[in-house]
């Protein structure tokens, strides 16, 4: 990036500022190596010339995507891009193929949803805007084609947004791949759930962040052969282990410690834990809480997270139980023994923790303590054992932490393994490695050390792949590139890690031996790397040193190294674990090779993270790499803030100056033919003239400016560095003399029209002057003739004044006189009227007030009786379908308890009839003995009347005295006897009332008796009908299930017509009308339909009467003849399809409507599904469309769901919506309504005669079927067309550049015939237009489907030109908008030809892209206000579509700016405000390819068909079997 030399007076320029780190300028003064540069804050700056850099002037407003593209490649230039479309909220940008990712710190959610991945799918990397799925896409594509694994490398310092960057690319991966994992969770999420648990114990606190991750994770994406995704991985490297026991403030230690602390009392109380403060391991920094965090509920969320992965309870209860015996740890501490070099436990305190860690760890404690503080060796005479001293026993300590910490996340990471579920037979693999940044603190120390060497290697790595992608780039061009040198940082690893004489070999020589101290350490390496050029020594320190990283230079802290970086493999730490009582822990240290546990054996974390390192080294050498840097924009973590320095220092570390540093020791410029030719022709105007090639003309220029060095490719000019800067000066050069030059004649044309103006303003002046004399004169003359015609007329008027006032006055009185007349006679004539009406109003008032009030009081009675009919019918269709489950078992049971009754019935049945029959025969015995009694006091009381009469008769015959005595001694004894007769009836009178009074006795307990046994009865009965109602409900609803089952299949039939055919139905058993019964009874309907369904049910088919069968088996070639007849083009008769007419008028003329069971429907949907087979065959599909619609209308307008008529308005409401629904419905309905009032077969006539028909449960589903084949047909037509201009409408898009005999004056042929190209390809899509609607219009498809069709296809196309015009930035560009108009210009004159009938609003739905290209083609934009783009320009546009558009917006054509930088802050302002909605911050437009009408729409749109005088086809016509089909209808 050396600067360029050609730095003149008035050239714009980048020189260093202390505030902003670049700002730019105009040079105002060059003196020597000293240059002046005024900057836009009104300072001047003097500054080296080798330290200042050229600005492109001509830089896009919104900066370029990718920087490669930048005309000076430099330290400012990649700044000042950067920080543009990051204001923009462009925060993607690729330096090749590089992408760099800038933290905007909110939320876009508009750049990552569904559509967003939908339009990155595929695409070449680079046609769209820069973005991280554009990386995913690349490494999957290359994976898919190439069979090659691929990695993609994620790097950028704490805060940047790593993490969030790797969710997005394992979102994109699994878009892509699209397993789903288990328990429905895509791996994706599995992954992204494993997260908590790793930042729980992997993440810390650090000078810089929060939730640092404190290693590195390599997620293994894995696929299979047809690149799907077949499991994933996690792998991680370089855990920083010396963070267990050692930190520094105000760092903290890793989360879970403080998680722990937090927990609940009674984990707390069971752990022996308390405040953080209290744990040697955690209170080395005093910063113990984090802003916003809470330790507790990020505790429960952790175990939630744990839960989640599949880590058992008593898994974590034992990880946790681990995590407190290190805090226990920690805190055993050691003094002097009795012994020499021996060590023993402090005091209670650590005594105490010291039985907490056995109790934790469930080991013994003289164990532990012997671990801690001895050490066994073995030689070939004897094995010794040694005690520590305090210090190597605190060593001991904590490298047995360390241990155990680094087992228990090694087992967390393989148990989120085994969840997330991996492929032993992936053979390819995307890897997205996470890892942390190149670190430079004010103190750095053994972690920073670590963590820059990995950054080193990963650097040489990517230094290696930028190199890799120059070459091929060369190479591509066909250029020579063997002279440029590679920048490589070699040196800087050899310093490190080699061997023997590197810093990490020194290190573990030196904690090796016991004395070493980081005083020798440092010594040791001043004394081996003072020659080392990467190697310093600070003056004022002892033990620091500093190396010169690719980054800069970093000064390390020594005082620490030997501490941190021990890691003994102790063999007592092993066995002690080992023999652990917890099978967590012994699975945490499984037992070691013999040889390496007889003795302790010294291992370093430097060594070991080096093996780690290199392991991940050959990981991604395996792989094609592809790098994405992350970049944190300032430390406050806030939107909207650039902090230059911030962000330099992050791109220095991240290796992009350092790749921008390998591309200018090439050629960092580059260049199209075209860019430079439009670019720099100014400074050849006569290579342009001539008829040269581009890439001669291209090196004639640069051959006549004597530039040396410079490559011409196979399609780029390939400049060394300075070259542009050279060329710029050049052309600035050539601009300012044709500037003067303008200048010059400018002045000249000012000057002489200023003399003209004057000369002719003098000439004017005379002139007016002269008139203004000659005028006052004709004025004076014409004053003393107007004076007289004055005079003369005001004498006239004056006379003819006096007459008319007097005239005036006498009509005025005979006026006024006949007014007063009229009025009253009018007045009185209102008031008869206004009389009149009033009374009128007043009794229509009454009148409709009555009415209403008893209207709503009908309605609100209604109202509550149909919720209340409904509410119940809601319930039991609840309770219905509660009981689906044990539908069969209640039924078995059920049939069990009928059977029991009805034995019981039967028997109660008999034991009443024979009481009834001994009941009967007792009454008639004791009515025959009443009847008897009755009958002889009847014939007593006749002979007492009779003697009495006897009596009076001889008393009055008998003679006066003689016989006086004797007859009345006479008398009287037959008076005695008669009276004692009379006593003696009377007697047995009374003993037979007695008997009687007995026998009603007797009789009424018999009836009560029978009374109760009656009852007794008829409850029996209810409970019999309850049952059996009970037993009808369940098979009704078992019925119910299993027509939904069957419209479920018939419902897959639909989705897939190509596939088996559903189950045949059994045989249809069809009532055969005479022509003397015509039509048939409701009750005989009833009773057939009752014994069709007992003939289909019937599990006899020998019992058949012959005669059906052969009616079935004609009716069956019947049917076998329709299919046949429609499965081949029978066209159209009068613009109506006949198929759908000829299966219309059979269908009803054979009751197929009625009956409960038939095939025929399932043959017609199975023949429209083999007719439609071949997708591709328009005219097919419109054929059958037409027939389709035709028929569904004519079943729309005549079937009905059985039982419609008895249905209370309030149950048509209510009906359910689903189709198991409609059809359960229309089977629910009463057998009072199972008559069908049917056509007489000869009066076929329009629809209008037709009365509807209650059509059965296979009719329906017919329909649905039918609604289900003619929406699948729409949506193929639909989609067939859009398959076809999908490719002309990538074409249209992209104006095609003008070729540079364009930018010569008088050339337009080559702009007039790109132009004409592009016509073309719209023409090719209203030729696609015009070829549909012909066949469509051949075939009578209905207009309303036509319309619908037109509309959601030019829906697609405003939606694929406005989503590209908002992806390509080189789209939204002045000559593009023109393009594209001139494109809608032809699909609106389409529509205007194809009529409103058959494109209908089809030109409203692209509304979007007109009004976006309207925008782009306007001039004076800067001059727009935002309220006269959103309101008058584009209403139709949302706030975040015009903010792209003017963002992206530059003029190819005339050189204008888009709007101004006010109306971009106020519209940034609304998209902040409006940041919390998600579906406010999308600006991609969505396709609808839903079915956009219903059975209804087509029922409403479509006219009247009538049938009856389409005649039938010759197949048909001869067939006695079809003569119904010749009859006409009068």
């Amino acid at each position: 990036m050396a600067a360029p030399v050609n730095i003149v007076v008035g050239s714009h320029v980048w020189v260093e500022d202390p505030v902003v780190a670049w700002i730019d300028g105009e040079v105002i003064r060059i003196n020597g190596h000293d240059v002046h540069v005024h900057t836009p804050n009104g300072k001047t700056i003097v500054a080296n010339i080798s330290k200042v850099f050229p600005k492109d002037t001509e830089a896009p407003p919104g900066g370029v995507d990718d920087m490669t593209k930048l005309s000076y490649l430099h330290e400012p230039g990649v700044l000042q891009n950067l920080a543009t479309r990051y204001e923009l909220n462009e925060i993607y940008t690729y330096t090749g193929n590089i992408l760099i990712a800038v933290n905007p710190f909110q939320r876009l959610p508009h750049l990552y949803d569904t559509h967003m991945m939908e339009q990155y799918k595929g695409a070449a990397f680079g046609e769209l805007s820069p973005h991280v799925f554009a990386v995913a896409d690349v490494a999957y594509r290359a994976m898919i084609n190439e069979g090659k694994s691929n990695s993609i490398l994620v790097s950028g310092e704490s805060g940047a947004g790593k993490t969030e960057t790797t969710k997005m690319l394992m979102r994109y991966l699994a878009y892509l791949g699209g397993r789903s994992g288990v328990e429905g969770r895509t791996v994706e999420q599995q992954v992204l759930e494993s997260n908590p648990v790793l930042e729980a114990f992997g993440n810390a606190k650090t000078v810089r962040n929060n939730n640092s991750s404190r290693f590195g994770k390599f997620v293994e994406i894995q696929f299979d052969k047809s690149g799907r995704i077949s499991g994933a991985a996690i792998r991680t490297y370089l855990l920083e282990r010396s963070r267990v026991c050692q930190i520094s403030d105000p760092e903290r230690n890793y989360h879970c410690f403080y998680l722990l602390c937090a927990a609940p009392p009674e984990d707390i109380e069971k752990y022996k834990l308390g405040n953080p403060k209290s744990f040697h391991y955690l209170n080395q920094s005093n910063c113990y809480e984090l802003d916003g965090v809470n330790d507790a509920h990020e505790y429960l969320a952790t175990r939630r997270a744990m839960d989640i992965v599949g880590i058992s309870e008593q898994e974590q209860e034992a990880i946790f139980r681990v995590v407190a015996a290190i805090l226990h740890l920690g805190n055993i501490n050691f003094v002097k023994g009795e012994e020499i070099d021996s060590s023993a436990i402090k005091d209670e305190k650590s005594r105490f923790h010291l039985n907490m860690v056995a109790e934790l760890l469930r080991c013994d404690v003289q164990s532990l303590e012997d671990a801690l503080i001895k050490r066994v060796m073995v030689t070939p005479e004897e094995i010794i054992t040694r005690t520590l001293d305090p210090v190597n026993a605190l060593g001991s300590r904590d490298a047995l932490a360390k241990t155990i910490y680094s087992r228990l996340f090694d087992w967390l990471v393989d148990k989120i393994n085994i969840s997330i579920g991996q492929d032993p037979n992936s053979k390819s693999l995307i890897g997205v490695l996470d890892i942390y940044g190149f670190e430079s603190f004010k103190f750095n120390s053994f972690e920073q050390f670590c963590i820059n060497f990995t950054n080193e290697k990963l650097q040489q790595h990517f230094n290696q792949h930028v190199f890799k992608m120059e070459q091929e780039e060369y190479t591509k061009e066909e250029i020579n590139w063997s002279y440029i040198e590679f920048v490589d940082n070699q040196d800087v690893l050899d310093l490190i890690e080699k061997k023997p004489g590197g810093i990490i070999a020194l290190l573990d020589e030196a904690c090796m031996f016991p004395k070493s101290t980081h005083e020798t350490f440092a010594q040791k390496l001043y004394q081996t790397f003072k020659n080392n050029k990467r190697f310093i020594k600070p003056k004022l320190s002892r033990t620091d040193f500093t190396i010169s990283h690719y980054a800069g230079e970093v000064t390390y802290q020594a005082d620490q190294f030997l501490d941190k970086n021990k890691d003994y493999v102790v063999a007592e730490h092993q066995a002690l674990l080992t023999a652990s009582q917890c099978a967590f822990v012994v699975g945490l240290f499984p037992p070691l090779p013999e040889e390496s546990s007889k003795s302790s054996k010294f291992s370093s974390i430097g060594s070991r993270f080096k093996l780690q390192l290199q392991s991940l080294m050959e990981t991604l050498s395996t792989t094609e790499p592809h790098y994405i840097r992350c970049v944190k924009p300032n430390n406050v973590l806030k939107p909207s803030i650039f902090e230059n320095f911030n962000v330099i220092q992050q791109l220095r570390c991240g290796g992009v100056l350092e790749a921008i540093r390998i591309s200018c020791a090439g050629y960092p410029t580059r260049r199209t033919f075209y860019e430079f030719l439009h670019r720099f022709g100014v400074l050849a105007p006569e290579v342009l003239e001539g008829n040269y090639d581009d890439k001669v003309a291209c090196q004639m220029i640069l051959d006549n400016k004597g530039l040396k060095g410079y490559q011409i490719g196979k399609a780029k000019v390939f400049l060394r560095a300075g070259q542009m800067a050279e060329l710029d000066a050049r052309r600035a050069e050539v601009l300012g003399n044709a500037a003067r030059t303008i200048q010059r004649q400018t002045r000249t044309f000012i000057a002489r029209k200023e003399f003209i103006s004057l000369r002719k303003a003098a000439i004017q002046l005379q002139s007016c002057w002269r008139g203004m004399m000659a005028c006052k004169l004709y004025e004076q003359l014409r004053r003393e003739a107007a004076a007289l015609k004055i005079q003369k007329n005001f004498r006239r008027f004056m006379g003819r004044k006096s007459y008319l006032t007097v005239r005036s006055s006498a009509m005025t009185i005979q006026t006024g006189l006949r007014a007063m007349k009229a009025r009253n006679e009018f007045r009185l004539r209102k008031q008869t009227k206004a009389s009149i009406i009033i009374q009128a109003h007043w009794r229509c008032h009454q009148a409709y007030c009555y009415y209403k009030g008893l209207q709503k009081a009908i309605i609100v009675s209604q109202c509550g009786w149909r919720r209340r009919v409904a509410r119940r019918e809601l319930r039991q269709l609840k309770m219905a379908a509660r009981e689906t489950g044990a539908l069969k078992e209640a039924k078995d049971k059920l049939e069990k308890r009928v059977e029991e009754l009805t034995w019981r019935l039967q028997l109660e049945k008999r034991l009443r009839t024979d009481l009834e029959e001994a009941k009967a025969q007792e009454i008639a015995k004791w009515q025959d003995v009443v009847h008897q009694l009755q009958f002889q006091v009847e014939e007593a009381k006749a002979m007492v009347i009779k003697e009495q009469e006897a009596a009076c008769k001889a008393i009055e015959e008998a003679p006066p005295v003689i016989t006086e005595t004797p007859v009345m001694v006479q008398d009287t004894e037959k008076i005695d006897s008669l009276t004692a007769e009379i006593e003696s009836l009377k007697a047995s009178v009374l003993s037979e009332k007695q008997m009687a009074e007995v026998a009603k006795h007797g009789y009424a307990v018999s009836r009560a008796k029978n009374q109760e046994l009656t009852e007794k009865l008829e409850d029996a009965e209810k409970k019999v009908d309850q049952l059996q109602d009970s037993m009808q409900r369940l098979e009704e609803k078992l019925s119910n299930l299993e027509s939904e089952n069957q419209v479920l299949r018939q419902q897959a039939l639909v989705i897939s017509p190509t596939g088996k055919a559903l189950s045949a139905r059994p045989k249809t058993t069809i009532i055969q009308r005479t022509p003397e019964n015509g039509n048939v009874p409701n009750g005989d309907t009833k009773k057939a339909s009752e014994s069709m369904l007992a003939l289909s049910n019937s599990r006899e088919p020998e019992t058949e009467e012959k005669p059906q069968k052969s009616l079935n088996e004609k009716q069956q070639e019947n049917q076998d003849l329709l299919i046949k007849c429609i499965s081949q083009d029978l066209g159209f008769s009068g613009g109506r399809p006949i198929a759908a007419c000829l299966i219309y008028k059979c269908l009803l003329h054979w009751r197929s409507f009625e009956v409960e069971r038939t095939s025929i429907f399932d043959r017609i949907i199975q023949t429209i599904g083999a007719a439609i087979e071949v997708q591709d065959n328009n005219d097919v599909l419109s054929y059958w469309l037409s027939n389709a619609s035709t028929l569904l209308l004519l079943l729309q307008r005549t079937l009905k769901a059985s039982g419609a008529a008895s249905l209370t308005p309030q149950r048509r409401r209510s009906t359910s919506t689903t189709l198991f629904g409609r059809m359960s419905q229309g089977l629910r309905g009463s057998p009072q309504s199972a008559g069908f009032p049917f056509l007489n077969s000869r009066v076929l006539g329009g629809l209008d005669d037709l009365r509807q028909v209650e059509a059965k449960y296979p009719a329906l589903l017919f329909k649905q079927q039918l609604t289900a084949f003619l929406e699948k047909i729409y949506g193929m037509i639909r989609d067939n067309l859009k398959k076809e201009i999908s490719p002309l409408l990538g074409l249209c898009i992209q104006a095609p550049r003008t070729s540079r005999a364009g930018l010569v004056k008088g050339r337009s042929q080559a702009n007039a015939v790109a132009q004409q190209a592009l016509i073309a390809h719209w023409q090719s899509i209203v030729k696609s237009l015009n070829t549909y609607l012909k066949t469509m219009r051949s075939n009578y498809v209905p207009p309303f489907l036509v319309r619908k069709v037109y509309t959601q296809i030019f829906s697609f196309i405003n939606v694929q030109l406005f989503n590209s015009l908002l992806l390509r930035r080189e789209c939204c560009s002045f000559s593009n908008g023109e393009y594209v108009k001139s494109g809608l210009a032809e699909l609106e004159q389409w529509c205007h030809d194809a009529t409103e009938e058959y494109a209908g609003s089809a030109w409203d739905e692209l509304k979007h892209i007109r009004q976006a290209v309207g925008f782009l083609v306007i001039h004076q934009k800067p001059k727009k206000t935002l309220k006269e783009i959103t309101n008058d320009l584009c209403p139709v546009l949302s706030i975040q579509q015009l903010y792209r558009i003017s963002t992206m917006y530059w003029d190819d054509k005339y050189g204008t700016h888009s709007v101004s930088s006010e109306v971009i802050s106020s519209m940034r302002i609304m998209m902040t405000e409006d940041s919390n909605n998600a579906v406010s911050n999308s600006f991609l437009l969505d396709d609808d390819s839903s079915i956009p009408f219903s059975v209804d729409d087509i029922s409403k749109s479509m006219q009247q068909v009538e049938i009856a005088d389409i005649d039938p086809p010759p197949l048909i016509r001869d067939n006695s079997g079809f003569t119904f089909l010749l009859q006409r209808s009068d």
